[in-house]
Order: structure tokens, then sequence, then C-alpha cells
């Protein structure tokens, strides 16, 4: 078992090196128009990214920094992040860019209200859109305080719940466009972390697409370094530099002297803005 993000007693579950390349339409085709405002290119990653619970320190991330892993997510806030986060500033941030590597800022939002694990903050049918749009304004002010500028994505955690539960996966929907609507208000891109049973499959599945994120990074742990071959859903979705794929957990890995378990994740996505 894990504790990458939510490490409350009796939490479900435990929980990639390509260059980057500036695509500029990329990732928005499932949100609302977005014609009124312009949009920063989109600077999008194709490779392996890791993701650990704390942010590594300077030292390690320059150990790190082997090639094998180009980008690195990172938990920039929310009430139900697992762990500490003392090395995550301003300075680290545009330390860690000035190597090499690519940012994911990462989310824990409110969780669904059918959840069985019990977290600091739920969210409830009618608390879904204000607690969106809320979460989305501290996700904002969290990540410009980090230096990732407007244009850079922001991936909201969902963790597993019972999608058949029709209440509560319609409050889900219901908080994940409310929290992407406010994220495109401020000019930060929409991405969704969840799980291919669960919480990716009910954005991905989603009959009304408007104002969900477009950018779904999907846990799915086969081992396979692709987010293609065991994409699970109609291919046209979240086609054009819009996917990650988690696909190993816990993975223990030393290098440079510097020891961190790790998830791993194959990446062909946005990344931050740095500056």
């Amino acid at each position: 078992m894990s504790s990458h993000r939510l490490s409350k007693k009796g939490r479900y579950i435990a929980w990639t090196a390509a260059g980057a390349v500036v695509v500029a339409g990329a990732g928005i085709a499932a949100q609302t128009s977005m014609a009124a405002t312009t949009w920063p290119a989109q600077k999008t990653y194709t490779g392996r990214a890791f993701d650990a619970c704390t942010a590594p320190s300077l030292k390690a991330m320059k150990a790190w920094n082997t090639g094998f892993y180009g980008a690195a997510a990172v938990y920039i806030g929310g009430k139900n992040r697992g762990c500490a986060q003392p090395n995550l500033t301003a300075s680290w941030t545009k330390s860690v860019s000035a190597l090499g590597w690519k940012l994911i800022p990462l989310y824990v939002g409110a969780q669904p209200p059918c959840q069985t694990s019990a977290n600091p903050e739920k969210f409830t049918a009618s608390t879904a859109a204000s607690l969106g749009a809320s979460n989305a304004k501290d996700a904002v002010a969290k990540a410009s305080a980090l230096g990732m500028k407007a244009g850079s994505p922001i991936y909201l955690d969902i963790e597993p719940y019972d999608i058949t539960n029709k209440s509560c996966n319609n409050a889900v929907l219901t908080y994940v466009r409310s929290f992407t609507k406010t994220l495109r208000a401020k000019t930060y891109r929409g991405g969704f972390y969840g799980f291919s049973s669960s919480s990716a499959k009910a954005i991905a599945t989603a009959a009304d697409r408007t104002d969900l994120p477009g950018n779904l990074w999907y846990a799915l742990w086969d081992k396979k370094n692709t987010t293609t071959a065991d994409w699970p859903w109609d291919p046209k979705l979240f086609a054009g530099h819009s996917r990650a794929h988690q696909y190993m957990v816990n993975s223990k890995e030393s290098r440079g002297g510097y020891t961190i378990t790790v998830d791993r994740n194959a990446w062909d996505a946005p990344v931050a803005l740095i500056g």
C-alpha cells in the first residue's frame, strides 16, 4: 500500500526519457471554447515520468537526472494531500526546471461522498459546484506561488469510488466540471488523475463532455509503458498529446546514492510552464 495521495486509514488503494515539444492546441478539445482568451502555447512532454509522495530534495533530483525519467509529478496542494512537502518551493521549482526536469502539478481535491476512505474534505451533491470552484482557485494560487505560470495544466486527483452509484457519480462530474471551468477562467489547463476502473472511467465515458478536463492521466497498473496500447476507451478521446498512464506503483529505485519509492508513468501530455 502506498501513501502517495490520501494517507488515511482505510484507503482503498495504494497508490515516464524523451524531450519536450511545444504544441499549441492539444489537450483542450474536451473543454468548452477558449476563444475569448489568448492562451500560452502548451508545453508537452513525451516520455517516462515519476511521482513520489514527497517532492525529492534538489540534490536527489540532480542525482536522478540520468535520462531515464524526464518529468516528475508534484503534489502542489489540496486538503487531502497525503504528505508534507518541505522541498516544494518556488526556488526548488526553478532549480529543477533549470536542470531540464519537466514538472507535473497534481492537486488532491475534495473527494466523492460515496468514497469509503475518511478524508478531511469531501463534497456532496449540494456542495460539489462551490467546492470545485474554491478548490480550483486554491490550486491556481498554489501553482502560481511555485512559479507554474498561466497555461500550465493542473491535474485533479480523484481516488476510486463506486461509479455505479448514480447520485455520487453525478456529484463527481459536477465537481470536476466546476473545477475545470474555474481553472480555464484563470488560464490554466484542466487535467485529471483517476483509475481506469472508476474515477478516470467516469470522465472518459461521460456522455456530456462539457467542461470536462482535456487531459486524462489514468492509473492502470499493468507495467506497460504506453498511453495507446492499453487505452481502455474510445481511441478518439484525449488524442493529440493529452494522455498519461500510471503503469507501475511502489517502485523502490536508487540513482546516484538516493533511493526513492516512486510510481512510474508513461507521459504524453502537457507539463507546467515555469517562469
